[in-house]
């Protein structure tokens, strides 16, 4: 299932989940040129359609490319407009995740809940460090209170573990997470919730962003906490730092596309 919700791209440009890898392997394609002057939103009866100078724009799977909002029409348009001599795929993680939600998700949606399920039954969340102190006590700060929200708003009681070691989590738990998430059963919103999860790592972290419980620096922070102590304990690699920005850049993607959703 997580093979098919990897990025659908256009033409020639190979997909990667990694996006530091997708980029190293557009980077060895040629750029196609831009070939339009003017990017707009014309409302269609699946939506608002992103046409090039008057004319659709296909999804790779040749559905025609209609968001359910304006707003979230305007967001690829936007992507769109902001490109230069040449299109770089890259520079457009809305588009490729409207893509994901047309040509994917909207013909698996059932498959892609469960595959946030799974994420919530061995959540990020729900492993903490034994040891030292300091992180310790700064992982409690950053989780627990997802874990609140968790229970207050889900009715989801979820265990810790320390280390790596799986901890099974009450099937009513990961249940309750499916009922959340049926309530929600939109392709655009699916997949932004899908996204967001891999990113982080976590589930319920982007259960509770999507809900507005959290805002997106608030998760972005939680879900870094053990990468960040490990920074300040070592310094900082250029690789990892470029990768990281990668994923935040596909993160607020996601981000960006729920707000517009829901306007």
């Amino acid at each position: 299932m997580r093979d098919l919700l990897n990025d659908l791209e256009t033409g020639n440009h190979l997909s990667d989940p990694d996006p530091v890898r997708r980029a190293q392997i557009q980077m060895r394609q040629p750029l196609p040129k831009r070939f339009y002057k003017e990017a707009s939103v014309v409302a269609v009866a699946e939506g608002y359609a992103v046409q090039l100078d008057g004319k659709p724009v296909r999804t790779p799977g040749k559905a025609l490319l209609a968001l359910p909002t304006k707003p979230a029409a305007e967001l690829v348009t936007g992507e769109f407009s902001a490109q230069g001599e040449t299109i770089d795929p890259v520079s457009m993680p809305v588009l490729r995740l409207a893509n994901t939600a047309i040509d994917g998700v909207s013909a698996e949606m059932q498959a892609v809940l469960e595959d946030v399920m799974r994420f919530s039954s061995s959540d990020l969340v729900c492993y903490r460090a034994d040891a030292p102190e300091a992180l310790v006590a700064r992982q409690a700060d950053a989780w627990d209170p997802v874990l609140d929200w968790a229970r207050a708003t889900l009715g989801a009681r979820f265990f810790l573990a320390e280390g790596v070691i799986h901890v099974e989590q009450p099937r009513e738990s990961v249940g309750a997470v499916g009922i959340w998430l049926k309530q929600r059963e939109e392709a655009f919103r699916l997949s932004a919730i899908h996204l967001m999860t891999t990113l982080t790592g976590s589930a319920l972290l982007a259960l509770a962003l999507e809900a507005g419980a959290m805002d997106a620096d608030a998760v972005w922070t939680a879900a870094h906490v053990d990468e960040d102590w490990t920074i300040e304990q070592w310094g900082e690699d250029a690789e990892a730092t470029a990768r990281r920005n990668a994923r935040r850049r596909d993160f607020d993607a996601a981000v960006a596309l729920l707000g517009a959703l829901a306007r």
